[in-house]
């Protein structure tokens, strides 16, 4: 199988097969593979994916949620971390987004990615796929590797 990039370019050496990821790699994709089935995106019908694994090996999933007041909206990545720390999980240490965009992987924006640093107590590993047909290529990057120089106020 030939190891290109959607757009032609040869894949980077973070672009991953699916199938040779780790099975808790695997298990936190399939989760915001199965959230992102329950986005709600009628405006932009962009539907976004993302489960969360916290220290004690937890999983929490979030979805898009789209408002018609545009920004009232929430993206997958803050609902998974919203649902985390509203059950007192506040150390996040690894988590997967899945979108399907033909031309490129969907990291989180700029407003998750600090969103999500705030409850890392170290760097932690991002795991960004497509939810097409498998075999699914993953992009594994890092939250720090995504905003290295993170607003903090220590």
């Amino acid at each position: 199988m030939s190891k290109c990039h959607v757009n032609g370019i040869r894949d980077e050496s973070n672009i991953k097969e699916f199938s040779t990821l780790d099975a808790p790699t695997q298990d936190l994709i399939l989760a915001a593979i199965e959230a992102r089935k329950s986005a709600y995106c009628p405006y932009s019908n962009f539907a976004v994916g993302a489960a969360l694994r916290t220290f004690d090996d937890s999983i929490y999933t979030g979805c898009n949620i789209e408002n018609a007041a545009f920004t009232a909206g929430i993206c997958a990545e803050r609902t998974a971390a919203a649902k985390a720390v509203s059950e007192g999980k506040r150390d996040f240490v690894a988590c997967a987004v899945v979108a399907l965009q033909e031309d490129s992987f969907t990291t989180p924006c700029g407003v998750c990615r600090q969103f999500l640093i705030e409850f890392a107590k170290k760097d932690f590993p991002l795991y960004v796929t497509k939810s097409n047909l498998p075999p699914y290529r993953v992009l594994c990057t890092s939250i720090g590797e995504l905003l290295p120089k993170r607003f903090s106020l220590s």
